[in-house]
């Protein structure tokens, strides 16, 4: 029963911070699976890397779900969606691929440190002003290269980088937010690509995995995050999100400081 309410409670999580703020739910998902997966005794050697895994295939549903949902208001560009794809499925491969080089307590490290980093600029809106126009391709490959590594590195959708990083070209907020959910489904997919060529064949992982990827939990979390990426997205058109962002600001860093400890 215990199991079954964490699931509900990440996918409403995940569908309506996919839907509000562009981000892929990731620094929701990931806490909540790692606290399932240790209840359930998984080997310590894969928690993480299943719990990141798992995280960002239930990522590449909600995003799609979302980017759909901000498509149909007129929220989502399309060209700067085809500028940053490439080089964020790149990046994101490269990053799952990579995640089996990296033991558990140090990706464990880096997403606490992340979601401590994220929380600070959530809570004090820390974002650069809008100055300039989205670069050519060379200069856009390699922004969404490194947005695609780090964010699979840490198995969070990418919103969190992409959002800040289109309102510094110029691209509207509520634009912005809705292109990270697009740009956050094709990172998602490579980068669950990448954990589960990284997990297939390795020991004693739990039944129904698929290399990092963890099955039950994706369907769970998906299924019921696709129900609400559309309240979230009507939601960002009518609600000031400011207030909201503080307040999910002070979750992930009471989340990051856990994972730390």
């Amino acid at each position: 029963m215990e199991t079954l309410l964490v699931y509900v409670a990440l996918g409403i999580g995940a569908g309506l911070l996919a839907g509000m703020l562009g981000v892929g739910g990731g620094q929701v998902v990931v806490p909540g699976l790692l606290y399932l997966f240790h209840l359930h005794h998984f080997p310590d050697a894969h928690l993480v890397h299943l719990a990141l895994g798992t995280s960002l295939a239930t990522i590449a549903v909600t995003s799609l779900a979302s980017a759909w949902s901000h498509y149909r208001l007129g929220s989502l560009s399309m060209s700067a969606t085809k500028s940053m794809a490439p080089g964020i499925v790149v990046g994101a491969l490269l990053g799952g691929l990579m995640s089996g080089l990296f033991p558990s307590h140090v990706l464990k490290t880096g997403f606490g440190v992340f979601l401590i980093l994220l929380a600070l600029q959530m809570a004090f809106s820390l974002k650069p002003s809008p100055g300039r126009d989205l670069p050519g391709p060379l200069g856009a490959s390699f922004a969404s290269g490194v947005i695609g590594w780090v964010s699979a590195i840490v198995g969070v959708g990418g919103g969190s980088m992409v959002v800040p990083y289109l309102t510094w070209c110029n691209i509207p907020m509520k634009t912005a937010v809705g292109t990270a959910s697009a740009c956050g489904f094709f990172l998602a997919l490579a980068g669950m690509g990448g954990y589960i060529v990284a997990g297939w064949g390795a020991p004693d992982l739990p039944p129904y995995s698929v290399g990092y990827v963890y099955l039950p939990a994706w369907l769970a979390v998906s299924a019921l995050s696709i129900l609400f990426t559309r309240v979230g997205a009507g939601l960002a058109h009518r609600l000031p999100v400011s207030t909201l962002k503080r307040i999910f600001s002070i979750c992930l860093l009471v989340a990051g400081v856990r994972i730390l400890m």
